[in-house]
């Protein structure tokens, strides 16, 4: 939203943002209004389990798991917060937000001229936002970053579901335009919903693009950053394919590294011992969202873990938009061809699909060649065509929508 609200109003709207408090406060390019937040509903355990020795900035859940020496994917533990949650988190975590949103928003539109409302995230503002539209008849756009009960990981039961698909369709049935993020996104809600959405996707900051000449690490490096969906994605098929490498001396461990930046993961740390790569393959634990961009500028290569689940051929990780605009080459790890993430690195020959072991393997091996005969590894990507994906041009996106939102309103 912070991306799409800076580019607003070159497209003549003045953007409002409802947000609970920010960590930390965007240039004062528009208007934020923070409300009072009570807290998620792992508020509670949280405090608990802090008082107890554990760090409050850090995953709990991970934190017992290292405790217990627990290094398992999925284990009792996750199970158990699954549960809970599924129970205690209808509609969603964030529930407790509703009172202070509807509130501050309450006190705006009975003192101001708002033209339309767009409702994204989380599940509790298309709730707010709903509540909004009936009190004041405001035109009201439904965005999908993903979906609601149809999401691609959805976590809960067949009981959940009907719960959350019951109240999504009543929740949405006066909304007047629904987007979404992807084109898959947005037919799978058309199906949902039975009403037209329009696919708008994610981006990128113009103003933080990569210029110049990077200026890359001395040793060959591949940096994935962010979370790992366990069950969706795996960076198992690289590992494997980095082993080959070392045991057919293709590339030399002293000067190749895998990086990852995000909550560290122990089951992460025992996958790279099983494969014999834990010499290279490290752990950075979380770091700044800034900080996280630097790390990938001065990367050889940015990976891309792909959905693995058939099914789910347009899910489009928010990172990727990040990693076109640190302009370097892209490793598009594991998954199945002919997703729509092949086909837009592909078209913008940012960097390569490689969905197998063996195609992981001759990719970086032609990598790694390159930068040991040319001291780097060139960016080959079509940069006029990646300005498609910029948040500009979704900014752009929006305001014809809401355009059309507000004429059908009269």
């Amino acid at each position: 939203m912070l991306g799409l609200a800076k580019y607003l109003p070159e497209f003549g709207w003045e953007p409002i943002i409802l947000t609970a408090p920010l960590e930390k406060a965007p240039p004062p390019r528009f208007r934020i209004i923070e409300t009072a937040y009570p807290g998620d509903i792992f508020s509670f355990w949280r405090k608990v389990f802090c008082s107890a020795g554990l760090n409050g900035s850090e995953s709990i859940t991970e934190q017992i798991k290292a405790n217990f020496g627990i290094t398992k994917r999925k284990s009792l533990l996750e199970a158990l917060r699954t549960m809970y949650q599924e129970v205690f988190g209808y509609p969603d975590t964030d529930k407790r937000w509703f009172a202070p949103a509807r509130k501050a928003a309450s006190v705006l539109l009975e003192k101001e001229h708002v033209d339309t409302m767009i409702s994204v995230w989380p599940i509790t503002a298309h709730i707010v936002a709903c509540n909004l539209k009936r009190r004041f008849s405001l035109p009201w756009v439904v965005d999908f970053p993903d979906p609601w009960s149809q999401n691609h990981n959805y976590p809960y039961g067949p009981i959940r579901r009907y719960f959350d698909q019951r109240l999504e369709r009543k929740t949405l049935a006066g909304a007047d335009i629904f987007t979404a993020a992807t084109p898959e996104y947005a037919l799978k809600q058309e199906s949902f919903l039975k009403r037209k959405t329009y696919a708008i996707t994610h981006g990128f900051d113009p103003e933080q693009v990569n210029q110049g000449t990077p200026l890359l690490r001395n040793k060959f490096t591949v940096t994935y950053t962010g979370t790992i969906y366990i069950g969706k994605q795996t960076p198992e098929k690289l590992f494997a394919a980095v082993s080959r490498l070392l045991a057919e001396k293709a590339v030399d461990s002293s000067d190749f590294e895998v990086r990852f930046y995000g909550q560290h993961q122990g089951w992460l740390d025992s996958l790279a011992r099983q494969h014999g790569v834990e010499d290279i393959v490290c752990q950075y634990g979380r770091v700044s969202r800034s900080e996280s961009i630097q790390k990938q500028r001065e990367s050889h290569l940015v990976l891309l873990l792909n959905w693995e689940d058939q099914a789910e051929r347009g899910v489009y990780p928010l990172k990727f938009f990040e990693y076109l605009a640190a302009r370097r080459p892209i490793l598009a790890a594991g998954g199945h061809h002919g997703d729509d993430i092949e086909k837009i690195i592909e078209d913008l020959k940012s960097g390569f699909y490689a969905a197998t072991v063996e195609e992981i393997e001759t990719e970086l091996a032609k990598a790694y060649r390159e930068y040991k005969e040319q001291g780097t590894l060139k960016y080959k990507a079509d940069i006029a065509r990646l300005d498609n994906y910029s948040y500009r041009q979704t900014a752009g996106k929006f305001a014809e929508i809401m355009e059309q939102v507000v004429k059908k309103n009269g």
